[in-house]
């Protein structure tokens, strides 16, 4: 057991991948360091119990990405200024950046399997995603198009077919989730992702597949975009007027606009509905593709108003 004081969540001497920062070289070490590989910092304090639990953790999920992360420890009670000017009210508390700038982020301890999908859901935003390293990655691609184009049931099929040869595919399977959503059998893309096995339930795939499924499930129950844009333009205070508006405006495919009313919604009242605005639009950004520009555009405008 570490005992308070002694030095826990101090990186390992010679681990180049994991370092602790001061006030003075923050901005060396994590935002310009930011611009050629995403950097995950983590603020800590000796005297923090979770802290003890989280940064190996996360210090062990970095090695695991060989070089496509790196880590930077920030101890509060040496760096009050910087904890100040992010606003860090309790630790731990983890942010990422890339590109200069706070891309995603969560507080408190949490599961190494939601860990793990926080620095995959990072390394892919980086564009560094790792090549499936098997034929089946053709055939995934292909299913892959065949969704996009339409063709859902037969994309259906050849996910299907892949997750019957090898059932570690994880992009077969977050494909024959969306495949069955795109079909409208919601139900069924629920069952097939309620019967993954364990080892591989939150990779990056999957959880996007589960927050689409969100979504769709969301959208039945959505009203009418121009009675509902009505409703907003009437009173702009209506708060649930505006969330329901975003439902019905990604429900029509409209996803860009309904992300900025959420955005707005957030800034107007951060904290309505116990958060609610910034729920849904971390679960738009997580059923999109870590690349997509709406998702990018979206979380920085979301990190610029959580640390303005």
């Amino acid at each position: 057991m570490i005992e308070l004081g002694q030095g826990a969540g101090q990186p390992k001497a010679g681990d180049d991948l994991i370092k602790e920062t001061t006030e003075a070289t923050f901005m060396a070490d994590v935002v310009e360091a930011s611009r050629d590989v995403p950097v995950i910092v983590d603020f800590w304090a000796t005297w923090c119990g979770p802290c003890k639990t989280l940064g190996p953790m996360l210090e062990d999920a970095v090695r695991a990405a060989n070089g496509a992360v790196k880590m930077v420890k920030v101890d509060v009670d040496r760096a009050q200024q910087i904890a100040s000017q992010l606003r860090i009210q309790s630790i731990p508390t983890v942010y990422a950046f890339w590109q200069g700038q706070p891309v995603d982020g969560f507080q408190g301890a949490v599961p190494q399997s939601e860990i793990k999908a926080f620095v995959d859901r990072l390394v892919a935003q980086a564009g560094g995603q790792q090549p499936e390293g098997d034929g089946l990655a053709e055939a995934v691609a292909q299913a892959e198009e065949m969704l996009a184009q339409g063709s859902a049931a037969e994309a259906a099929q050849v996910f299907a077919a892949i997750v019957g040869e090898d059932k570690s595919q994880v992009a077969a399977h977050g494909g024959l989730v969306r495949a069955y959503i795109a079909m409208g059998e919601l139900d069924q893309a629920e069952a097939i992702l309620n019967g993954v096995d364990a080892e591989i339930s939150h990779a990056p795939e999957l959880e996007a597949a589960h927050a689409q499924l969100q979504l769709a499930r969301q959208a039945a129950g959505v009203g009418p975009v121009d009675d509902l844009k009505a409703r907003v333009e009437a009173d702009p205070a209506d708060h649930q007027a505006r969330f329901d508006l975003a439902q019905a405006l990604h429900a029509n495919g409209r996803t860009e606009e309904a992300v900025d009313q959420l955005l707005d919604l957030f800034r107007r009242d951060r904290e309505w509905n116990e958060g609610a605005a910034r729920a849904q639009l971390l679960t738009i950004f997580d059923a999109l593709q870590p690349k997509d520009p709406i998702a990018l555009k979206g979380r920085r405008k979301l990190s610029s108003m959580i640390f303005a």
